[in-house]
């Protein structure tokens, strides 16, 4: 992979292989995985998957862990946070989440009963 001097883009460009984007899924879903239980979830090789997790660790988007005779991995705190940050510096400074727009009517019957509407 071509280096780049931006971090965000090293982190975005991990992110966008298939594969690597699949063993970082996998690795939210829990608090470790071991580097040989990926070779069957991946339907690649396990150099392939070697390969995969040093890019990954490279950019910062895992960390490993040595116990005994394997490696283990898990998705790096800080390179969440970046993530988190980077998709809220898209969104426009006056956006409103939809839910919030939304009033919460209730349903017909309850308006017709004497109810008064829910006010958000």
């Amino acid at each position: 992979m071509k280096r780049h001097l931006d971090p965000d883009v090293t982190l975005l460009a991990a992110l966008a292989d298939p594969v690597r984007l699949n063993i970082v899924r996998q690795l939210a879903e829990c608090d470790g995985i071991c580097a040989c239980d990926f070779t069957d979830s991946c339907d690649v090789s396990q150099p392939t998957v070697s390969h995969h997790l040093k890019v990954l660790r490279e950019a910062g988007v895992v960390h490993s862990e040595k116990r005994g005779s394997q490696v283990y991995y898990r998705l790096a705190p800080p390179a969440i946070g970046r993530l988190a940050a980077m998709a809220r510096a898209l969104v426009p400074g006056d956006f409103v989440p939809a839910g919030d727009l939304v009033r919460r009517v209730p349903p017909a019957d309850a308006v017709r009963s004497g109810d008064s509407p829910a006010r958000p």
